[in-house]
């Protein structure tokens, strides 16, 4: 026996086949939805660094690479948390009256998708990074279809404003960037010391030299305070004002 037919044979109906990893954990049969829900539930609860294939794998009771048919990479994990926020924002608005008779429907359908958007963020805010994050790395196409369904509903509205395809794309742009820009900016920490009773120890305003912050130092106490849905909405209407006024 030559020693190329001795490699063949140990490869060949004697050798034992590779193991596959089962998918069967505590829970029973994984599935998509599940291996997502459980993520978003220990981003939820520990931070998006505590996420990675073993640590999920042993929430779910199974091992890592049986979740590798569901999500095939730690980036394609991290953009099935991005599906599951847009699916829960789907159903949310789904739950959701529709839009009010006190403005033009376009308009109060984009508030409308607007605070269901900052209640989804708030309701998971570690995993608001990624809104903004993955759509970096990921091209237009390649976005869950339900991220996708998103851009088509707003794009929508935009165009049943009136505004020509120049306009719509550009407040479509506004629209995105004051959304996904003002709810980490509610989510940011401002207090240095929750323990201080004192407002300015609470704020470490005592670290900010005075001489070279002054404005900053003068204004931290009210940036404590978020804008809530009422700034959200606010800024909205000026942003679709500049538009419907220059359209």
């Amino acid at each position: 026996m030559t020693k190329e037919q001795a490699k063949g044979r140990g490869k060949g109906a004697g050798a034992s086949p590779a193991r596959r990893a089962s998918d069967r954990g505590r829970y029973g049969r994984l599935s998509r939805e599940r291996v997502l829900a459980s993520a978003l539930e220990l981003v939820d609860r520990e931070g998006l660094s505590a996420l990675s294939m073993r640590r999920l794998g042993a929430e779910l009771g199974v091992e890592a690479m049986a979740l590798y048919r569901y999500a095939d990479s730690k980036d394609a994990l991290l953009d099935g948390l991005v599906e599951a926020l847009y699916l829960e924002l789907e159903e949310r608005l789904a739950a959701e009256p529709g839009p009010s008779a006190e403005a033009p429907p376009w308009r109060s359908e984009l508030h409308r998708i607007a605070r269901a958007t900052y209640d989804v963020c708030l309701a998971h805010p570690h995993a608001v990074p990624l809104l903004t994050t993955r759509m970096l790395a990921v091209p237009l196409a390649q976005r869950p279809l339900v991220v996708l369904r998103d851009h088509e509903r707003v794009l929508a509205l935009l165009r049943e404003a009136g505004l020509d395809e120049t306009r719509v794309a550009a407040a479509f742009r506004a629209f995105t960037a004051w959304l996904l820009g003002y709810v980490p900016a509610e989510l940011r920490p401002m207090v240095d010391n929750a323990d201080e009773s004192d407002p300015a120890f609470r704020l470490g305003l005592h670290r900010m030299p005075p001489q070279e912050l002054p404005t900053l130092r003068e204004t931290a106490p009210a940036l404590v305070d978020r804008g809530g849905v009422e700034g959200l909405a606010a800024g909205l209407d000026a942003l679709l004002d500049s538009f419907a006024e220059n359209g």
